[in-house]
């Protein structure tokens, strides 16, 4: 058995310091890559969590148009978990989308799209306004909703993230964070368990 705070612990000579584990949600804005750093200096992902004082990582990612939720943590379990489709983790997007979508359009994104990496899994798609859909999925494809909706004839003209499994904040603004408390955590596992 090994206590971290009294032995220390080496692999290869390198010390191996216990970090203790780190959940927080973030407003990704706009224009800001999913990335710690980016080669080419566009604005990223590090750049707005320097101040948790940990260093952490992001559980999936959202393409540079597209803003809202993402989790951060270096909980490399439960962002497995969280990330990969199989666990269904759903995530839920609003979509401003050129034009009125009629019922055969909504009926194909609710039964899987074909796109060019195969057909989606279903989904649930309601509109709750003209030119806007709320949808949910659980798969994490390359610009999986953008591509759904220009493949039924509705391309997207603005993409929010607005929940991810149990979790939303409606009030963090573009590139402000707050750590989750100890239930929204297991929330999140609990989601991820399936």
């Amino acid at each position: 058995r090994v206590d971290p705070r009294r032995d220390k612990i080496e692999l290869d000579g390198k010390r191996i310091v216990h970090e203790s584990p780190v959940y927080a949600i973030l407003h990704k804005p706009r224009g800001v890559v999913t990335t710690l750093s980016d080669p080419e200096g566009r604005p990223a992902l590090g750049d707005l969590v320097k101040s948790l004082g940990a260093r952490v990582f992001p559980v999936g990612r959202l393409d540079y148009h597209t803003s809202g939720a993402l989790l951060v943590t270096n909980d490399g379990d439960l962002a497995h978990r969280l990330a990969h489709p199989s666990h269904g983790v759903e995530k839920e997007y609003l979509a401003e989308v050129e034009g009125t979508v009629g019922g055969g359009a909504l009926n194909r994104l609710r039964g899987g799209v074909e796109l060019d990496d195969g057909v989606t899994a279903p989904a649930k798609v309601s509109q709750p306004e003209p030119g806007v859909l709320r949808i949910t999925i659980h798969e994490g494809r390359n610009r999986q909703v953008r591509r759904m909706c220009e493949a039924v004839g509705h391309p997207v003209t603005r993409l929010v993230r607005v929940r991810i499994g149990p979790l939303r904040d409606a009030q963090l603004r573009p590139g402000e964070w707050r750590a989750l408390d100890l239930a929204e955590v297991k929330a999140l596992s609990e989601a991820a368990a399936g």
